[in-house]
């Protein structure tokens, strides 16, 4: 009996070093590239929702949201509606929606062309959502999943995902904190 136990763990000890290098031999098969990374930002504003739902639900204005002194684009709300951002200091981003729900107060698009540079993120799409918080208020929330602007291993630190993250995050955080401050003041 004990042969054979020890003959089954000598079988397995074998097995183990045959299945390391295996594993071994198809390391660079298990390495890959960037991860989908996600962003979800929200705030309450004192106002009702319908009051937040109008100013964001035009895909075809987003005056509302600082770095952007400009929106040109085609078919309004209609799936596959297209915008061109133009920002502050003249970078422009195109987007096109590709979900419109007005009744449930949200859309969603997605960037079909920035520079890295700009915003360092690659595969973006984004839904923006108005909903019904407590006292009367509304919860907008702004989601994103993207990967980052560098598409290969060992990305230089300004198109990592880290990077990509700060980017969006601080873009929402601060639109909307800014569109609460000027639904809320009246502007």
């Amino acid at each position: 009996m004990r042969m054979r136990s020890g003959a089954a763990l000598a079988g397995v000890a074998a097995l183990g070093v045959a299945g390391m290098a295996l594993i071994t031999a198809f390391e660079p098969a298990r390495a890959h590239g960037p991860t989908r990374q996600k962003v979800r930002e929200s705030i309450e504003i004192n106002a009702a929702p319908a009051k937040v739902w109008a100013m964001i639900g035009n895909f075809q204005d987003m005056s509302w949201l600082q770095p952007v002194t400009k929106t040109e684009g085609e078919k309004g709300n209609e799936i596959g509606a297209t915008r061109k951002l133009t920002l502050t200091g003249g970078a422009t981003v195109e987007e096109e929606l590709y979900k419109y729900e007005p009744d449930m107060q949200s859309y969603s698009y997605r960037i079909t062309r920035v520079d890295v540079k700009v915003l360092p993120v690659t595969n973006y799409s984004s839904t923006l959502t108005v909903s019904p918080a407590p006292d009367g208020k509304a919860k907008l929330e702004w989601a994103a999943a993207f990967y980052r602007g560098y598409p290969n291993n060992d990305p230089p630190p300004e198109l990592s995902d880290e990077a990509a993250i700060k980017a969006v995050s601080g873009l929402y955080k601060a639109g909307l904190e800014a569109l609460k401050k000027k639904i809320e003041s009246g502007s």
